[in-house]
């Protein structure tokens, strides 16, 4: 795997669990929403700051792993895989079985969420930062994703930090859609089938990815 294979990998992956509904996306909509554009996009950034914060610490972990051990690596990568699958497992159920999946999913979000919504861009911004750093998902989806992107060769701090980057990017383009088109994106992420059919998508291609990294474990 070469250094740009693994960035566009990583996109799609990333771009796929950015689209899915929940907490990051559920308050991005409620600023735009209820106190306007400025507001949102502050919430915006500071959820990608901790995005990438969890990154760079996965990165350096990732780093100091591959330094001690290889074998402790591998492992790292193989558990990382079988999460992938896991997760992808668990959206394909959701997708197929459960009818209400998509409304139960949007309230859960919705109930996460802090009732009090700062006016101040400043403290929006920490509010972003704090949700996000405070999701333990996240941190879990970085240790599990970023292993399995390092090509042989590579350095894995700069690849962890370039791959973080990806992921910020990527998301400051989907909060950019809600933002402007906020009230036609809320309508339509609360939709359950349009749930399912991102449940149905991401779980389909994190199985694959997570099948093909079991299979190719030093691609």
């Amino acid at each position: 795997m070469t250094i740009l294979q693994a960035l566009l990998s990583f996109s799609v992956v990333a771009m796929l669990l950015t689209i899915l509904p929940g907490i990051d996306s559920s308050l991005v909509l409620r600023q735009a929403l209820v106190r306007g554009r400025g507001t949102a996009i502050a919430t915006g950034i500071g959820i990608c700051l901790g995005s990438f914060v969890w990154g760079v610490a996965a990165a350096v972990g990732a780093a100091a792993l591959l330094a001690a051990s290889e074998f402790a690596y591998r492992m790292v990568t193989w558990l990382g895989a079988a999460y992938m699958i896991v997760l992808g497992g668990t959206l394909l159920w959701k997708a197929i079985f459960s009818k209400r999946h998509g409304a139960e999913a949007q309230a859960a979000s919705a109930d996460a969420l802090p009732s009090t919504v700062p006016a101040s861009p400043w403290r929006a911004g920490l509010v972003g930062l704090a949700s996000n750093l405070a999701n333990p998902k996240v941190g879990v989806f970085y240790v599990a994703t970023i292993p399995q992107f390092i090509p042989h060769g590579a350095s894995p701090v700069l690849m962890g930090l370039a791959l973080a980057a990806v992921h910020a990017i990527l998301t400051v383009v989907w909060f950019g859609i809600l933002i402007v088109l906020a009230t036609y994106a809320s309508r339509w992420l609360r939709r359950p089938k349009t749930i399912r059919a991102i449940d149905g998508v991401t779980g389909t291609v994190l199985v694959g990815f997570g099948a093909k990294l079991i299979a190719s474990p030093t691609a």
